[in-house]
């Protein structure tokens, strides 16, 4: 690895033999998704472990996500790597290793039962407790006792507000933002406890492990309306409908979840318009009138 990137990767190879007391005797380049750079790292004594790390991170960027990973993992319901250890120089966030492989005969139903576990597992508030934002755009996790106030003021009305200021929907769709946060108590369904949120899972962010058994990783993680995950894995696909039946078998969603998938659809798809634009522009815009029914 010639150049920059070689004298950052050796200077990863270094933090992390050190944080974890002993040699790192191999580095290779591996798929880590859109801003970090990711590494199956070789050590001296046997294990293989996986490090990531960023040129340029936001404050407390691998914290954040660590701390997400152990939270997650406390409720001991699908698999979530193990923290190794955060590093401060260079910035970077050492995990387990995941062998993957294909999925099972009963992978996707697992996963179900294993999310609804998860979401059951509950959370203290809506948002953080320790207010830790979210990804590159640093969303708030403000806490809040309802998921109304909580969807409205840490996620659609900032969202409105970077929008509008890049100029990255309408102005008429950032107004239909605004306008689906103040009426959030009447389009949300039921009440509903927090629940322990995943916050990303997309498809990339569920792995199957060697032994067709589910991983979860990259995580926004979060106290939040449970509908927020499953309207998620919704919108890119890539979860099988097994997973769905098992999770509606463990864990039934109130009446009326159908109507409000792109409800829930609004936030992921807003923070796409604002980072890459194209078509994501025009989804938000028909999430908005399925929502608000125009």
């Amino acid at each position: 690895m010639p150049g920059e990137r070689g004298d950052r990767a050796e200077r990863l190879a270094g933090a992390v033999g050190e944080a974890l007391g002993t040699e790192v005797v191999g580095l290779a380049a591996v798929h880590g998704g859109d801003v970090a750079e990711a590494f199956r790292v070789e050590l001296a004594d046997g294990r293989r472990v996986f490090a990531k790390t960023h040129r340029d991170p936001p404050p407390g960027f691998f914290v954040t996500e660590a701390t997400g990973l152990s939270w997650l993992r406390d409720a001991a319901t699908v698999a979530v790597p193990e923290v190794l250890a955060v590093l401060d120089d260079p910035p970077a966030l050492v995990l387990e290793w995941i062998d993957e492989g294909r999925p099972g005969a009963t992978t996707e139903a697992d996963l179900g039962r294993g999310l609804a576990a998860l979401h059951r597992a509950g959370a203290p508030s809506f948002g953080r407790e320790d207010r830790r934002t979210t990804g590159s755009r640093g969303l708030p996790n403000e806490p809040y006792p309802t998921w109304a106030e909580a969807y409205a003021e840490n996620r659609l009305r900032p969202l409105a507000r970077l929008a509008r200021d890049g100029r990255a929907l309408p102005p008429a769709a950032c107004l239909d933002l605004e306008l689906v946060a103040d009426r959030l108590a009447e389009l949300g369904g039921p009440p509903e406890p927090p629940a322990r949120l995943h916050g990303d899972l997309w498809a990339g962010n569920r792995l199957v492990g060697a032994g067709g058994e589910n991983w979860l990783i990259d995580p926004a993680a979060h106290g939040g309306h449970r509908e927020f995950d499953l309207a998620m894995m919704r919108l890119f696909g890539g979860f099988g409908a097994e997973c769905f039946a098992a999770y509606a078998a463990a864990y039934p969603l109130a009446d009326g979840w159908e109507a409000r998938v792109p409800l829930h659809q609004l936030a992921p798809l807003a923070v796409h318009a604002i980072k890459f634009g194209g078509g994501y522009v025009g989804a938000t815009e028909r999430a908005l009138a399925a929502v608000l029914g125009s």
